[in-house]
């Protein structure tokens, strides 16, 4: 369409839209004549109150200016300014608690006073909107004029707007925190003009309250303003363009139902799969791609001990610590495994602690690892039966057994038949040379010594057998050998 044609439809269009209202106007007028003559027969105070009602009620109920009156968008813009709001102080929060957890709490308000601000700089005083009324399609406008172009509010206007939303919230907010946290002792003496403050709070409060009420009732009903501050000071939420459509937009909710019965299902489905099974089979599956990679391109077999240390998660942990409480205190740990080791040469840290130690050890069956008892049984009872990933190599564990580190096997001593007969002259001297020794000790001393000779030779008489299979002689060349040295 040519430019010249496009302005004459524009301008047809807006001189229907006058006559429309025009003719809505002369009717009005006609209606109120009529009024006015049915009222002005009756009584004199019937007749004052008559016309006043109906002025209220035309004042109350008349729709000029903001057409269409968008009741919808307007309230859901005041709840996503909230909702926005309520999400930056969350994150300000999140922010300052590294600093103290106190600080949230003790400058709450302060932190709404700037938030507040901020956001009223940058939205309705830049650019005559909210976020939330932005995302509606709609722009504040100074009601006071009439006329069809709907001019942006006056810098006045916007200025005690952002005055009394974002400073007078805050000392009304401090002031009435002051009167909450006076003592509530019966018996103390409160001044008289404390006493009159708060009893002036609590009434402009009620009223406060009951005109915030009855000016929301008259906004659902006409849908000029839509709060007390914008009754006063005479701005109103009005569309961006003329072509703005009445019908409430689901496309939001029908996301979400959408998106809800989905988890549902999922949460249905996924116990029927069995997802332990599947990350069983897919850490199998990456152990043995990261094998074959390491194998076929980086060159290095699978039976170094570099890929041994490297096939289990927490191989690099020192065997006094428990590798699954570990993973339990540190279950997103991007640590490597130099600062881990680093960690656990230092003292106090979380692997050479108390919490990560090894208590009542089992190891694992056929690996041989060592862990807790208790977290050993509950990882292998919690995969039924299919087998546990073992941490620190990644074998299969399906059984596992007290650890036998700590006793000692006796080992059984060769027995045999034949008779044999050693002498052990080294350790009958080293028995003689200490029972001189102690000749010149007490009379007790020698005592127990003499018994700890009766209790070595019984000892000795016992383990014989023993020595003479060690030394591996025969009777007859013991007694060859005691004939010669005598002859000699």
């Amino acid at each position: 369409m040519p430019t010249a044609d496009f302005a004459a439809a524009q301008q047809r269009l807006a001189n229907r839209r006058r006559q429309r209202v025009a003719e809505n106007r002369a009717r009005e007028d006609a209606h109120r004549a009529a009024q006015a003559v049915t009222l002005s027969s009756l009584p004199r105070p019937l007749s004052r109150l008559g016309s006043l009602g109906n002025s209220l009620w035309d004042g109350v109920k008349g729709r000029e200016g903001t057409h269409p009156a968008f009741r919808v968008g307007q309230i859901d813009a005041e709840l996503l300014d909230e909702e926005l709001l309520d999400l930056l102080k969350g994150q300000v929060g999140e922010g300052l608690k590294y600093y103290g957890s106190h600080l949230r709490d003790e400058y709450s308000a302060e932190i709404l006073l700037a938030l507040r601000a901020i956001l009223f700089k940058l939205t309705i005083w830049d650019h005559n909107a909210s976020y939330g009324a932005s995302l509606q399609g709609l722009r504040y406008t100074d009601a006071r004029d009439n006329s069809l172009a709907r001019p942006p509010p006056k810098s006045w206007q916007k200025g005690l707007y952002g005055l009394l939303t974002v400073g007078c919230r805050y000392g009304w907010t401090k002031w009435e925190d002051y009167l909450l946290s006076r003592p509530d002792d019966p018996d103390a003496m409160e001044s008289p003009i404390m006493q009159q403050l708060s009893r002036l709070t609590t009434t402009l409060s009620n009223i406060h309250s009951l005109a915030a009420m009855s000016s929301f009732l008259v906004f659902l009903t006409n849908g000029r303003y839509r709060t007390l501050l914008d009754r006063v000071l005479r701005l109103r939420l009005t569309p961006t363009s003329h072509a703005t459509s009445r019908e409430v937009s689901f496309e939001y909710l029908n996301r979400q139902l959408v998106w809800h019965a989905f988890t549902e299902f999922l949460l249905f489905l996924l116990p029927l799969v069995g997802i332990s099974r599947w990350r069983r089979i897919l850490s199998r599956t990456w152990r043995k791609i990261r094998t074959f990679v390491t194998k076929s391109i980086l060159g290095r077999t699978p039976d170094s001990t570099e890929e041994d240390t490297s096939l289990g998660e927490y191989g690099y942990l020192p065997e006094r610590t428990c590798a699954i409480c570990y993973q339990d205190q540190n279950p997103s740990s991007g640590t490597s495994e130099t600062e881990i080791m680093a960690q656990s040469s230092g003292a106090g840290g979380v692997i050479g602690s108390a919490a990560t130690d090894i208590t009542n050890p089992y190891e694992t069956i056929p690996c041989g690892h060592v862990y807790c008892y208790v977290c050993l049984v509950q990882r292998i009872e919690g995969e039924e039966g299919q087998g546990w990933t073992c941490l620190r190599c990644g074998d299969m564990v399906k059984e596992c057994r007290p650890w036998a580190g700590d006793v000692l096997e006796e080992v059984p001593r060769p027995t045999s038949n034949g008779k044999t007969v050693g002498f052990a002259s080294e350790h009958f001297d080293a028995d003689s040379e200490e029972r001189s020794d102690l000749q010149g000790s007490k009379p007790d001393v020698v005592q127990r010594s003499a018994t700890s000779e009766g209790a070595d030779s019984e000892a000795e008489e016992s383990d014989v057998s023993y020595r003479k299979h060690d030394l591996g002689l025969d009777e007859s060349e013991e007694w060859a050998k005691a004939s010669n040295a005598s002859s000699e």
